[in-house]
This record gives C-alpha cells, structure tokens and sequence, in this order.
C-alpha cells in the first residue's frame, strides 16, 4: 500500500468519526451516508484532476469513514444492568457508596475535591447491593485529606443524575460523563478511607516533584512550573491563574502536549548524540513513556508522543519521516483505541495546532527571512498555531484573544526556559528533593516573569473578545481558505502579495459579516435558566440589555458562556431587581454601560415603582418595587417578570408571557392571564394546572427560552419552535 492511500484511509477514519456530529435521518446515521456519497463523488471525479489519487483509493475511503460512523456509535458507552446509575428514580438519592478512587483528586472552582469512584457497593438505607460503574464524586475540601488513587473509601452523600447544557454556550455535564463512562454524580457529605495500599509510582514521583517546585517557589509559581512540566491533571493551578492564561491565549502552556513532548526529544537528542543509534532510540522510547505516563495519558500528549517517538527513531536511524502522514496515523491509532476522543477539545486543538505548524509554518518563516532568525521562526509558529486552532476557537467558545500571537512570541522564551528548566529540575528532585527545592529557585525570575506578563495583557482593553459562536459552514470554509493558502505560500508556488489581503479578507468577512449583520438586524428575548431569579437578556438593534446577573456561579456558568457565544462583549443597560446580582464577576468580561436598581441604588441609578424606562423600541415598567416586578413589552410582546418568591399582589397588569418563582399559579394565572408562563421549575401543584390556553415551561427540563418575533418561542432542550407555543 502507498503512503498516499494509507494517509488517505488515516484520513477517512478520522473525517467519518467527525461526521457522528450530525446524528440520523430515518434511522442511519448521517455521517455513513455522506462518506459514501462523497466517496462516489471523488472517485469520478478526482483521477481526471490528481492522478495520484485512483478511484479504488477514494471508494475505500468512503468504506473506511463507513465503518468509522459505526464503530463511533458501537464503542459508545452504555449503563449496564448492574450500573449503580440504575439507582436513581428520583433527581436526589441519599446512598452511602464503596469504591476504589479511580483518578488523582482536584480541586474544583466551588472549592470541592473531585475524583473518580469506581463503585462496587451501594447502600440505601439498611439495604446493601452489589454495584458497577464510574461515579464522578465531589466531597468537602476538608474531608479529602490524604486521598490517593488506589485507595478504598466509603462516600456518603447524594447520588444524582448528571444534566446537559441548559443554556446556551453552557457546559453539557451529562456529555461529560458520559464520555468518560460515567453515567450519574455522587454529591458527597462524608467519606471514610476503609482500606489503603500503596499509592501508584507516578503519582508518587508527580507529588514529590509538585512538593519540592512548591516549597521553593511557592504559589503560585511553584505550582505553574510543574503544570507547565507534567500538565494540570491532578496540580491544582490557582483558577485566576487559569483563567488569566486562557483570556491570553497561552491556555496550551498549561497543558502537557506537544510542545512539552518536543523540548524532550530535543534533550534527549543532545544528552544521546554520542551514542549509538539504537541505544538512543531506547533510552528516548523508556523516557517519553515515562513522560507520558507522569501526565496522566492525556490523548493531547499520547498524540504528541506517538509523533516524537516516530521522529525520534527516524532521527537515530537516518530515516525520512513523512510528518503529515505521521500525524494522521498517530491520530488514528488514538482513535481506534478511543473513538471518542474525536470530541476532546484537547485532543482537537492538538492536532489542529499542529497540523498548522506542519503546513503553515516553515512557509510562513520563509516569508519572514527580512527578521532575525529567532523571532521569525518563533513569529511563525505562533501565527500558525493561531490561524489553524482560530476557527475551532470561534466554533467552541466564540472568542478571540486579539493579543494571543504577541504575547506568544514574547512568552515563548519564557515558557520554554521554565519548561526545560523545570524538567531539568524534575530529574533532580526526584533524587534529592533537597536539592531540587535548591535548584527550582534558578527559575524565579523567568516564572514570575511569565506571571506578571500574563497578567498585564489580561488587564488591556480586549484581551478576549467575543465574535459569537461560529457555524460548522464558516469552520469549514476557513480551513479551506488556510489550506489554499498555505500550499500557495510553498515552493515553487509565488503568490502576489494581493492573494494574502483577498485571504485575510475573505476570512475576516466571513467570521465579521454574519455578527455584524446579526448585531445590527436581531430581536430576541432570552431567559436563561436559572434557579431563584429571572435572567433575561433582551437583544434589539444596536442594544442590549440584561435584567439580572443571577449569582457569581450563575454569571460564570451561565450569563457569560451566553454572552459570549451570543457575540456580546457590552451590556448597554444592566437592570437589577433585587441585590442578589453579581455585577462586579461580569464585569471582568463584559462593559456594562449603565446600571439601575429596582428599589434602592447602591452604585446604580434608581429605578422606582411606577417609573418607566424607554431604550426603543424596547420599554420597561416597574409595577412593584417589593416585591418587585417588571413589565416589559417588546413591539407587540408584553412581559412580566415576578423577581421574588414572596407574595404575590392580587392585582397585576395583564401580559402575554410572564415569568414567576413557580408557585401560586392559580391566582397569578387568574390575574395576569398569560398564553405563556414560564418558571425556573414547577411544583406539583402548578404542574398539575391545565390551563385552557396557558403553556407552562420549565427551563430546569426544557433549558433557555429564547423568543424571536418571527419565530416564536423556542426551547433549547425542546425541538418544538413553533410560534404557537
């Protein structure tokens, strides 16, 4: 078989494990069907323009994607009988569960210790049974004392089941799991350690390594140096760090991938020069492996170290590699022993990333040759690292970091002299922690150098703007434009210098035109879901206002993923019904340019009852200040949002929607008269209500409401939009 057919199969597997995004149509999966059809098509029509490529080869591409779709769908994991989620008849469960800790203990943002349970035993009341399956346990900070994996606890608390995303731009915890096997969470209360053996090696290098950084270089620059070293899973980097790192774009710093992987094989390339070839082929291969199994396989560094390995022996036996090839097939691998990895965004930003510095690099440097030799390298890898994850960037999350390739070139030296220093200091700590603690000092200054610029550019102006989520149509059209370009850019193609602006162009337009044009032209009310209060985010030509922030977990898990796959980066108007809003947690992303209270104003304007607020064509009354109430009337849409779970008045303005805590629904109904009523969640007494002409939602079951003057109401977990409802 030639390279090019057995890259063109690599290929195929990896496209038609893409395809499983789209789901089935009359019951076959859409993905099987297109590999197919496309594998026709390029069978006819490829040979008369790229004789390379015969029609056998591209029908058995389309076989192998064929088959991709289906084996995706058969390695997906299911609950069996004996699976402890069978459990759950109810949202809670009070159970009491024995297990083996399955994962290194982290800690999470609401300051919890989080781990896998692979559960044997359950006990619910004075029952006991058998059980199976993976737990995803949180327990108090304080009860997590000394746990390691390997150990064998008891956990008490409750068992639940795991949800998908309520809102937009929010994270589908129930994917999550289930991606990882895990098919309910565990809240615990208590945790008792009932058996102990020794803890596992690597995690007995990974602390003893993690504890002599610390102790010389404290937090957090002691715990950055060893994430940047053996990776974040399992060292718990402080969240503003994080996030500082993220809103740069220097989040794959933090993550052991294939930068990591390649400093090593350069070390292990000058510390084996002298040595025979297959020597330094095995010590390389028993260090790598070691590198990865010190990360915690992560498929970002298994990929990598596919790769390295591959290169390395290449290196020490004076072989040619073929890099494209080899990222295909090292991809491949990966995802035959774990199809599901095609969805890990960790996974996906690896390969992207990489697979632009094979073909868009070297080009680009070339380009560059008008610089010193050190900055255009570096210059380039970093704008084609940048250009080849960008489009995955908008389509997952919606923002750009403007900064992201300055601050890459400038970070680079840094990150690479902690990197290396840090594995250098590993070694010896490993040893002597000691002497470790010792030499880790060396790296101060370049680490807090490292902090302190990361922490400048989050304080510019922009540092992560939101463009709004991109669709699978604008993603696919840029790859495009960024391969076209990158095989322009190589020998002995001599592009003018006009083919580089029609490019830039082509892609700006492309990603500013639709979020322009949605900026400028969309109405849309949308109702966040939500526990206690009303978040309402009221989209009209040119404005935006927000009623409510909810609470910092709210704003951070709800309102901000929103607005920025929304495209939202300033809130003109920013309305509080009550004190509960979090405005200063917004704040750090979001421009808010004028603020009102209802009832009272600490740092807001006051907004009283009776007083009417105009933003056109958008108007809002205060009907009550306590508790408070807010009607709003969009075009021909009249609103009424109940901010409180106290008393209802017994007179009330009528209103087509109205949304309210749940509760009394009868008298509200009776009062107000909606076609639409809408709650946080229905207590049995409302959700037994049949009101003639009255739909009630639930946005606990059906997620964010969202309302368009063309099309109605439409529900994110509900697939009826019709304007009927």
């Amino acid at each position: 078989m030639t390279p090019f057919a057995i890259a063109l199969l690599c290929a195929a597997y990896i496209f038609g494990l893409l395809l499983t995004g789209f789901g089935n149509v009359a019951g076959l999966p859409i993905g099987a069907i297109a590999s197919l059809g496309l594998a026709v098509l390029a069978a006819v029509a490829m040979p008369k323009f790229w004789r390379i490529g015969r029609s056998r080869n591209w029908l058995a591409a389309g076989l192998v994607g064929c088959i991709a779709v289906f084996y995706f769908q058969f390695r997906i994991p299911q609950p069996i009988a004996s699976d402890i989620s069978h459990l759950l008849n109810d949202d809670f469960l009070q159970v009491q569960v024995q297990g083996t800790i399955d994962s290194t203990p982290r800690l999470t943002r609401s300051q919890k210790i989080q781990f896998w349970l692979r559960a044997n035993q359950a006990k619910i009341g004075d029952r006991s049974q058998s059980v199976t399956g993976k737990l995803y346990v949180t327990v108090p900070l304080l009860q997590a004392t000394g746990l390691y994996p390997g150990q064998t606890v008891s956990v008490s608390g409750f068992l639940y089941d795991p949800k998908p995303a309520t809102n937009p731009g929010g994270f589908n915890f129930q994917a999550y799991l289930r991606q990882e096997g895990g098919f309910a969470g565990l809240s615990g209360r208590s945790i008792e350690i009932t058996s102990s053996s020794p803890p596992p090696i690597l995690w007995t290098v990974r602390q003893r390594i993690l504890r002599s950084q610390v102790s010389a270089l404290g937090v957090p620059a002691g715990v950055l140096v060893s994430a940047m070293v053996m990776g974040r899973n399992g060292i718990d980097l402080p969240f503003a760090v994080q996030d500082e790192f993220s809103r740069a774009g220097l989040a794959h710093a933090l993550a052991a991938s294939g930068f990591q992987v390649s400093l090593l094989i350069s070390m292990i390339l000058a510390l084996t020069r002298r040595l025979s070839g297959r020597t330094g082929w095995i010590l390389g291969t028993a260090i790598v492996l070691a590198y990865v199994g010190l990360t915690g396989l992560q498929p970002a560094v298994l990929r990598a170290a596919i790769m390295g390995l591959a290169a390395l022996y290449a290196l020490t036996s004076d072989r040619k590699i073929r890099p494209i090839a080899s990222l295909l097939v090292a991809a491949t691998v990966l995802l035959l022993w774990n199809p599901l990895w095609i969805w890990n965004l960790g996974f996906q930003f690896s390969f992207m990333a990489t697979l632009g510095l094979l073909l868009t690099a070297q080009p680009l440097s070339d380009r560059l040759d008008w610089l010193p030799t050190s900055i255009a390298s570096t210059a380039a890898v970093s704008i084609a690292a940048y250009l080849w994850t960008l489009p995955l960037q908008l389509y997952v999350f919606g923002t750009v970091s403007p900064y992201s390739i300055l601050i890459n070139i400038l970070a680079t030296p840094l990150i690479v002299g902690v990197s290396i220093g840090g594995m250098v200091n590993a070694l010896i700590a490993l040893g002597s922690p000691a002497i470790g603690a010792l030499t880790a000092k060396l790296l101060f200054l370049p680490t807090h150098a490292l902090l302190q610029l990361v922490a400048q550019v989050d304080r510019l102006p922009g540092n992560l703007y939101a463009i709004g989520a991109a669709s699978t149509f604008q993603v696919v059209i840029l790859y495009l434009l960024w391969a076209s370009l990158s095989w322009r850019l190589s020998p002995p193609q001599k592009p003018a210098p006009r083919l580089l602006w029609i490019t830039a162009f082509l892609s700006l337009s492309l990603v500013a035109l639709p979020a322009w044009y949605d900026r400028a032209h969309l109405t849309q009310i949308s109702v966040l879901a939500t526990e206690e209060m009303p978040v309402v985010v009221v989209q009209t030509p040119g404005q935006v206002v927000l009623i409510n922030s909810g609470s910092e977990t709210e704003v951070r898990y709800t309102v901000q993923p929103f607005l920025r796959q929304a495209g939202i980066n300033r809130i003109d108007r920013a309305i509080a019904l009550d004190d509960r809003s979090n405005w200063e947690k917004l704040r750090e992303t979001n421009a808010i340019e004028t603020r009102y209270q209802v009832g009272r104003a600490i740092d807001a304007r006051l907004l009283g009852e009776g007083q009417t607020l105009t933003i056109d064509p958008l108007r809002l009354h205060i009907v009550s200040a306590n508790p408070p109430i807010l009607e709003m009337q969009l075009h021909n849409q009249r609103w009424l949002l109940l901010g409180s779970k106290g008393q209802i008045p017994s007179t009330l303005p009528r209103a087509d929607v109205v949304w309210w805590p749940g509760h009394n629904a009868s008298m509200l109904f009776r009062a107000v008269q909606p076609q639409v009523a809408i709650a946080p969640s229905l207590e049995p007494p409302a959700s037994s209500l049949q009101q003639k002409n009255i739909h009630t939602i639930a946005t606990d079951e059906q997620g964010a409401i969202v309302w368009t003057p063309d099309r109605g109401f439409a529900a994110l977990l509900s697939e009826d939009e019709s304007s009927g409802l």
